[in-house]
């Protein structure tokens, strides 16, 4: 845990009271401090490509009025910046008359240790397991034209303080370790790429040369590609895999039931509060409280402790996810979705982990029951427009199927829909609902915060799928 004011000019009981006399007539707001060091460490082309290591230490000061924000913040911590702070923040609000809300609910429950994982491990190990890497797949088959590996780790400690001397502490591990493999066959090449991390050590990932699972799989995938061919394209029933996939809900559902968008109407659920919005069977949370994954939190960046949002129950739209500033204008709580990238961003409201939970059928159902169609197993990007909820996606895994089979593995096939008509048309939800594998990154109006998605597999009976025609 982060001393903030060890090293400065200020204490903790003069920023309290530099916090509390700015926001003395404000309606919310709260002083982050945030102290971050990150790491990345790059093999390709057979040897190490960069290694990073990066500190950054500062604060960010918010001040809210109605629907009026101010933020100023700083990389320098000391008496003269935080008042600088200030002054700024009470001179964009000078026609104020709020009454500050500083009610935080408290929580004794983390989600992960406090711990540094960058720390964990030293450097000369990380570079040898990348080595490893890359040998064990020129090994493994002899069609490697490239290889690429990286781990990236950081930590990062916040403390909150608001209005009264309320102070809240985080400290927040993260790593991750990817894959890339290129094959060449007769000519073509084709790229498989895997993933794996969360907020544990390296070691809790890659111990008993667990990074070769990794390696195993990047290289199925590409080798997979190598013997795809052309996608169909037009109107077919689709069936979604699980896991990973549901970066589709995420990206089509998920942000149109964020609060922000739909307290100022720009989401294309936002009228639609305890209305049918998905088929029976069709239930969508997002999770903060998971041990240990990418997208949990024990509090969010405001505070608030993180928990099991419900937004969508057997098809019933139930709950927007929310930050305090939403919330209050919304006559609603906080879900303990308020997230920023760092001490440089403000707040927003974001998915945390947003999952599809399981339904009662098989994917051997869902597959048997589809005479033509396509079996999404895997996304790479994609894009979606939130005031409708329009999205287009590729699929980096991909099969046909032809009579309630599935067929050969087909490349360039593309998702295309609108989120809240894809909903209406799941059919089947199965029962074998999986996390994706810790990799996920959420960018929203400029900011980067880490994110989980998990699903069952899913059927839904017809999807424009963009292609080639067969």
């Amino acid at each position: 845990m982060s001393n903030f004011f060890k090293n400065t000019d200020i204490s903790k009981n003069i920023a309290d009271e530099i916090v509390s006399e700015t926001l003395n007539s404000c309606d919310d707001g709260e002083l982050y401090l945030e102290d971050s060091k990150a790491e990345s460490i790059l093999l390709d082309d057979n040897k190490i490509k960069s290694s990073s290591y990066a500190t950054d230490l500062g604060f960010g000061f918010r001040a809210i009025s109605g629907e009026v924000v101010a933020y100023s913040h700083s990389n320098e911590i000391s008496k003269d910046s935080l008042k600088k702070s200030s002054d700024n923040l009470k001179a964009t609000l000078k026609s104020i008359n709020g009454t500050y809300n500083h009610s935080i609910p408290k929580t004794n429950k983390k989600f992960y240790e406090d711990i540094n994982p960058i720390e964990q491990k030293d450097l000369n190990s990380k570079i040898e397991i990348l080595n490893n890497v890359n040998n064990y797949i020129r090994s493994k088959n002899p069609n490697t034209k490239q290889v690429t590996a990286s781990f990236s780790g950081e930590q990062k400690s916040i403390e909150i303080i608001r209005a009264g001397g309320e102070t809240l502490n985080d400290v927040r591990p993260l790593i991750r370790f990817n894959v890339s493999v290129m094959l060449e066959k007769n000519g073509r090449k084709e790229s498989g790429v895997y993933g794996i991390g969360g907020r544990q050590s390296y070691d809790t990932y890659l111990k008993d040369n667990n990074w070769k699972n990794v390696c195993d799989e990047a290289l199925r995938i590409a080798s997979v590609n190598l013997e795809s061919k052309p996608a169909p394209a037009g109107e077919m029933p689709v069936v979604l895999g699980p896991g990973w996939p549901a970066i589709l809900i995420h990206e089509a559902i998920g942000h149109g039931l964020e609060g922000d968008f739909n307290r100022k109407k720009t989401s294309a659920f936002h009228n639609l509060m305890g209305e049918k919005v998905a088929s029976e069977g069709v239930t969508i949370v997002d999770d903060g409280t998971i041990d240990n994954r990418r997208g949990s939190l024990t509090i969010d960046d405001e505070g608030t402790p993180t928990e099991k949002t419900v937004l969508i129950e057997n098809g019933i739209l139930k709950n927007y996810m929310q930050d305090r500033l939403n919330a209050r204008l919304m006559n609603t709580k906080s879900t303990g979705s308020g997230r920023r990238e760092s001490y440089k961003h403000v707040v927003l409201p974001r998915m945390r982990n947003t999952m599809m939970l399981s339904g009662k059928n098989t994917q051997d159902e869902m597959i048997s029951s589809v005479k033509k169609g396509i079996f999404a197993v895997s996304f790479g990007g994609g894009q979606v427009d939130i005031t409708s909820g329009k999205f287009v996606f590729n699929c980096t895994e991909a099969y046909e199927i032809v009579n309630g089979k599935i067929g050969s593995p087909i490349k360039g096939a593309t998702l295309i829909g609108d989120g809240p008509s894809i909903l209406r048309k799941v059919s089947m939800v199965g029962n074998d609902m999986m996390l994706d594998p810790g990799i996920g990154t959420c960018g929203k109006a400029g900011q980067g915060v880490p994110v989980g998605v998990a699903q069952p597999s899913i059927l839904i009976d017809q999807m424009t799928v963009g292609g080639t025609q067969l």
